[in-house]
Order: structure tokens, then C-alpha cells, then sequence
């Protein structure tokens, strides 16, 4: 049995999610975890919000709320959001709880005390009018790589570039709209440049400490080549602590008025949501996390790689004796209908609109995202495609023919599954392929191409509607009602094996499959066997798994983008 940590990305609770949240990284982490425990691996699979910052002090300030109200608001709806699409973390927890900020602050005096931090002076934007030092987050101007006007003080979120405040053109306050001045202050720094040789070592290589912790071939090509590119360039000091009056303040005498980075704060978040989730299961965190065995699998979207492939993973081995991430799977960016997601200009699907507009259809959705899931390049969703998607696979592959193999052993052997007789070449070959399936699918996922993973599935389902249109039973049960019988037999066992299959990608529509069959499954390899439902076990009644979306809804979803 192998121990997994799963951690998917802390999503800002100072707005609502939308699809692309989903497709980046929760979907995969999702599907990857359920996968893992359906392998009857140990896998604890973490998020929660990430309730500091400037993003939150931002979106408090428009709203004319507290920080505080905003992220309760935020919380609760996302969470809730998060649990309608059945992604099953086992803690959905908050930075903003009592457990999370001592452990970020008990965190920051570990390395403190080994003076992993210098303090230094340095000169930071300062808005007089609001009379407040201004978080990268809280100044904008054009992008010096792209020419974006609207790039935020540590990214553009048109071309994705890192960026620090200084390297803005024409910087403005986002609080006052004046031009900032600069103005001298203080602050912790994290010295990355005197960790590029083991970093270097450890990405590109996979070794750390002279032992090897991870093949670098299993490394996506975008990730290793943004780390290599960011530690080839010469990797710049950063600073750890902001002068803001909202988040984990910093745990020293004589610095009242700064708080932790929120890229110190969040990622540390992982470790508390295990702790908080270990404190009530009674269970050991420090085996998640701590234990060389256990492989750290860290989901995110390519905006943070950086972060998570370079200042996490050097806070964790400053501390000491912390396992790094066995891999870091980062999506590229989904888009919609041809243009980038845009929460400002309302260019976004939302889930709570979406799971309003479309209720019951979480399984739809799920397909449609990992169908088109950016995992090598961005993507774009459609609702077009989204509408073709369900009709053509969903509805008349998948559902067509489970519909088919269920009516048909309900009208002819009134829901006892009938007997298996003599076995034809064509019936040994589709058994052989059958068997295949499990282990086809499962190698996709552990490789993260969930893509080409759920492909497969619908594959399985596309071979046992061309094995019914090749062999008519319905035609066969008049002429020679025991060759009917066996593809019938043999068919419901298909149906058993795309139940387990499908369960990583579409665990509604599984637990609907295991209650029209009467039946359930405890692991993934059961689904290789085509032996599980026995003969005169009673099968339930028809129910459609899916349904057609016509184009009167469809077309008034576009119309809302418009």
C-alpha cells in the first residue's frame, strides 16, 4: 500500500469559483485521489481557503465589508460549490483558523531561529492619500513583458509573468488611483539565489541529498521548464513579511503592522489542514509529512509553479526533516468561448450558476472539463462543445448502451441476469480486451493524462455498444435464446466494469450504475474480472444515466457571455 498527501490549491475566498478553477487543478486532484483509494492506497487529499492578503482586503474595500465578512461569505459558498461537484477533500479547511496561524507563525521561528531570513531595508510603494504602505495586490500598471495595462504588482494575468511592483510601468494605487511614491520600510527576506544549486539538483535531476525522490521524466514539460528557466536566470531574494494590518502576524517583537506573505502563509496551509484533519481522526499528520515513503503530490494551476516548485519546497527543506513534492502537475489555463476567463469583466462561468442553470448535471460537467482539460496547453470551453460532448458520448455512447443491456435483461428474463453458455472467438476476443481496460486507464491516470484516461472509458462503452450491434440478442433471443443469453452475461459485466471505471471521473453516474445493477465494488481491480454479477442476481429497472441538452438552453447560456 502506498501513503499519499494530495493538496489542490487554496482557492482566495474573496470571490465565487468558476470552470476554470475546476479544470486547473480540483477536477484532476479529484480524479487522481479517487483513483488512489480505489487502488486502497493511504490518501489524504487537503484544501481550504486561502483567507489573507491583499486579494481579500481588496475585495473587502469594494464591498464596503470587513475582511472577515468576506471570507465567511466566500468560504461557505465555495465550499459548498466544491461539495455539489464531488470534489471529496477530506478537510476543506481555513487559514484564517486559530491552528493555522500558529502553525505558520511557529513555522517562521523555526527558520528564524536558524537565520534562514534576512532583514533588510528597502524602498516600497506607499499610497499618501490612503497613508498605508501598497501590497503587490494593491497597485497596478502596464506589464513590462506584454503591454497589459491592467497587470497587478506581482502578476499579469494576461501573459502569467511573475512580476514585483517595481517592474511596473506607470504604477497606479489601486485604493486611490494616485501614482504611489516610494517609501523606506522593513521586512523579512527569503535569500532564494543561495538555493539554486539544490533546487537545480533536485527539479531537473530528481535527487535531494544525494538521494533520488522523484523521476524528473514524470515532471510535466511546462513545470520543468518555468523552474529551470526562473533558477537559470539567477533566482532574487523575496520578501517574506507585508505591511498590512490583515493576515498571521509576524511572530517578533517590535513588528507590529506586518504579517506573513501570503506565499509563506498559504502553502503552510496544507500542513495545518492535515494537522486539523489528523487532530480528529486520531491520527499521526507528521506520516503525511514527514515520512520519506509518503509521496507529496502538490495540484495547481501554471500561475504557481513558482511558488510551489521553488519557495515552498525551500521553506520546507530549511526547516528540516519535511518531505517535498513528488510531483507538481500544473494545468495550463482554460478559456471561454475563444477568450480568457475574466472575473471583472463577468467573462466566466460560475459554479454556483452553473449547478443552478443545470441541476443534477455535476457528472455533465465534470466529463466535459476533463475532456478538455489544459494539461499541456490552455483550452477552450464552449457551450456548443459542451452541449455535443453530452449528446454524442455522454447520452448515445455511455448511456445508450448501459440503457440497451438493462432493458434488455429486464424485458426478456424479467431482471435476473441470465446465464453464460458456450463462448464465441468474437465473445474471448472483446473479454480479452475487456480485461485490459483497468490497467489502460489506471496507467493514464498515474502519468496525469486524465484526458487520454477518460477516453478509455468511453472507449470500453463504445466496444460494448459495436459487440450489441454486431450480435443482435434482440434478434438472437428468437432464433437461439442461449447465444442471447451469454452476450447479455456478458455485456452486464462490462456494465459492472465501466461502474468501477468511471468512478474517478463520474462518481454520481457510478453510484447510479451500482444501484440499477444491485450491486457495489470495494477496489479498482475488481473491474478487470468479468465474473462479478452472477447468474440470477436481479438487476434493477431502466433509468436513463444522462439526458440530451437542446439547443434553446444552450443557446441561452451564450447569450449571457454576450
Amino acid at each position: 500500500m502506498e501513503r499519499f498527501i494530495i493538496t489542490a490549491a487554496l482557492p482566495y475566498a474573496n470571490g465565487p469559483i468558476h470552470i476554470g478553477h475546476i479544470a486547473g487543478a480540483y477536477l484532476p486532484a479529484d480524479i487522481f485521489v479517487r483513483y488512489q483509494k480505489l487502488k486502497q492506497n493511504d490518501v489524504i487529499f487537503v484544501c481550504g481557503s486561502d483567507e489573507h492578503g491583499a486579494a481579500i482586503t481588496l475585495r473587502a474595500k469594494k464591498e464596503q465589508k470587513t475582511p472577515r465578512e468576506i471570507i465567511d461569505l466566500y468560504h461557505e459558498k465555495n465550499e459548498k460549490s466544491f461539495k455539489a461537484l464531488n470534489i471529496n477533500f477530506n478537510i476543506y479547511h481555513r487559514t484564517s483558523s486559530k491552528l493555522h496561524h500558529e502553525t505558520a507563525q511557529s513555522f517562521f521561528k523555526n527558520l528564524h531561529s536558524k537565520n534562514v531570513f534576512v532583514k533588510k531595508k528597502s524602498k516600497q510603494f506607499f499610497d499618501i492619500s490612503a497613508n498605508q504602505f501598497l501590497a503587490d495586490r494593491y497597485i497596478k500598471g502596464t506589464c513590462p513583458k506584454c503591454g497589459f495595462k491592467e497587470a497587478y504588482g506581482d502578476q499579469c494575468e494576461s501573459c502569467g509573468t511573475t512580476l514585483s511592483p517595481l517592474e511596473l510601468i506607470d504604477p497606479k494605487s489601486t485604493i486611490s488611483g494616485n501614482s504611489p511614491e516610494l517609501k523606506e520600510t522593513s521586512h523579512w527576506y527569503l535569500p532564494l539565489n543561495k538555493n539554486e544549486s539544490w533546487l537545480n539538483e533536485w527539479i531537473v535531476n530528481g535527487y535531494f541529498q544525494g538521494n533520488k525522490v522523484h523521476d524528473p521524466k514524470t515532471w510535466k514539460n511546462n513545470v520543468l521548464g518555468q523552474c529551470k528557466s526562473w533558477i537559470d536566470g539567477g533566482l532574487q531574494s523575496r520578501a517574506m513579511t507585508r505591511d498590512l494590518d490583515w493576515g498571521v502576524p509576524v511572530p517578533l517583537d517590535g513588528e507590529k503592522g506586518k504579517v506573513l506573505y501570503v506565499w509563506l502563509d498559504a502553502p503552510i496551509g496544507y500542513i495545518s489542514a492535515t494537522k486539523e484533519w489528523a487532530k480528529k481522526e486520531k491520527v499521526d499528520w507528521e506520516k503525511y509529512w514527514k515520512n520519506p515513503e509518503t509521496k507529496l503530490i502538490n495540484f495547481i494551476g501554471k500561475d504557481n509553479i513558482v511558488f510551489h516548485c521553488i519557495i515552498f519546497p525551500i521553506l520546507l527543506k530549511e526547516h528540516g526533516n519535511f518531505i517535498l513534492p513528488k510531483n507538481v502537475p500544473a494545468n495550463e489555463f482554460l478559456n471561454l468561448e475563444g477568450r480568457k476567463i475574466s472575473t471583472s469583466r463577468n467573462h466566466a462561468i460560475w459554479i454556483d450558476d452553473y449547478l443552478n442553470n443545470f441541476a443534477n448535471k455535476t457528472d455533465e460537467l465534470r466529463f466535459v472539463l476533463c475532456s478538455i482539460s489544459p494539461e499541456n496547453k490552455d483550452s477552450d470551453f464552449t457551450w456548443k462543445d459542451f452541449q455535443a460532448r453530452n449528446n454524442n458520448e455522454l447520452v448515445a455512447i455511455f448511456g445508450n448502451f448501459v440503457n440497451r443491456v438493462i432493458v434488455l435483461i429486464n424485458k426478456y428474463w424479467d431482471g435476473s441476469v441470465p446465464a453464460r453458455g458456450e463462448i464465441h472467438e468474437e465473445d474471448e476476443n472483446l473479454i480479452n480486451k475487456i480485461i485490459q481496460y483497468p490497467k489502460k486507464i489506471g496507467k493514464s491516470i498515474e502519468k496525469y493524462k486524465f484526458r487520454e484516461a477518460l477516453f478509455e472509458v468511453i472507449n470500453l462503452a463504445r466496444l460494448g455498444n459495436k459487440y450489441l450491434a454486431d450480435n443482435e440478442p434482440w434478434k438472437q433471443i428468437k432464433i437461439n435464446p442461449k447465444r442471447a443469453e451469454t452476450i447479455l452475461n456478458i455485456s452486464i459485466q462490462m456494465v459492472f466494469s465501466l461502474s468501477v471505471l468511471s468512478k474517478p471521473f463520474l462518481p454520481k453516474t457510478s453510484k447510479k450504475l451500482c444501484k440499477i445493477l444491485n450491486s457495489d465494488f470495494s477496489n479498482w481491480d475488481c473491474s478487470s474480472e468479468i465474473n462479478n454479477i452472477k447468474e440470477d442476481h436481479k438487476i434493477g429497472p431502466p433509468e436513463h444515466l444522462f439526458e440530451i441538452i437542446d439547443n434553446e438552453k444552450i443557446n441561452d447560456e451564450i447569450s449571457k457571455l454576450n
